[in-house]
């Protein structure tokens, strides 16, 4: 979701980032966006802890554009927004997409690179086939 220019989710969705409850470590860049967005300590609580939130939540946030009712009422925003770049210059929208992101690219990108190669240092981990053989023996 971090990536996405506009999220639409339900109310009460509950999300998570259970990285570290998997033996594993932040990637695609969240451990530099989370805390840009939220600041440290709220970063630190949803990146450490793995501690849930709601769709409320996220758009209070920013995680998520905007909480509606229901799956379905969320949905049907995204179709509508969908719907309404139909209706844009999309040489317009693809240079405006590439300013608003051109500040942080380059450090995202190296950030994304780190964290993907620790990442799968990670996978290997006795921690996280420990974390990950159990999330999968409860399913």
């Amino acid at each position: 979701l971090l990536h996405c220019d506009l999220v639409y989710i339900s109310l009460d969705a509950r999300l998570r980032m259970p990285f570290v409850n998997l033996g594993l470590c932040p990637e695609f860049g969240s451990s530099l966006i989370l805390p840009r967005l939220l600041g440290h300590a709220k970063a630190a609580e949803l990146l450490l802890l793995g501690e849930g939130f709601s769709g409320e939540q996220a758009a209070a946030w920013g995680i998520a554009t905007e909480a509606l009712g229901s799956g379905e009422a969320a949905l049907a925003k995204a179709r509508e927004m969908a719907e309404r770049f139909e209706t844009l210059a999309p040489g317009a929208v693809q240079v405006c997409k590439q300013l608003m992101k051109s500040v942080d690219r380059e450090q995202l990108r190296q950030v994304i690179e780190e964290e993907g190669a620790l990442f799968v240092q990670r996978l290997k981990s006795p921690e996280a086939i420990a974390a990950l053989s159990g999330f999968m023996d409860r399913r």
